[in-house]
């Protein structure tokens, strides 16, 4: 075997498998921007109405799965679980502790479908990205 496999294989067991785009993953709760089809503000996800938007992208799209933030209560995002079962799609909860990203929810396919407007961008959104860049 050689030296630089050889180190590949330690640095794998140590450190883990390399990820590509890990400040994008986390961001995208575990996705990447070109997966993604819709994204919500943790804002937008805690109103009391539901996008409408987000049960069009789901029952276009059965194959998709819905990403939620872990750092939501469960009551904050009820209502789009429901929308995933309902639409026949899979839903996660994702807990990245050690990072902590601006969006709610994130509804993305297992490919790249590089969709150019995935964001709401209502009072709620300009609030939680006024100060930054999203892209």
């Amino acid at each position: 075997m050689k030296e630089e496999s050889v180190d590949f294989y330690l640095q794998q067991g140590i450190f883990g498998h390399a990820e590509t785009k890990p400040d994008e993953r986390r961001m995208f709760l575990g996705s990447l921007r070109e997966r993604a089809l819709l994204a919500l503000t943790k804002g937008q996800v805690s109103r009391n109405k539901p996008y409408q938007e987000v049960e069009q992208v789901l029952k276009a799209n059965r194959q998709s799965t819905v990403l939620l933030n872990g750092e939501l209560s469960y009551a904050s995002y009820s209502q789009y679980v429901k929308m995933a079962n309902a639409a026949g799609c899979s839903f996660k909860v994702v807990n990245h502790h050690e990072a902590h990203s601006p969006f709610g929810l994130v509804i993305e396919l297992p490919n790249a479908v590089n969709q150019e407007h995935i964001y709401i961008e209502d009072e709620l959104f300009q609030k939680a990205f006024s100060q930054e860049s999203v892209e």
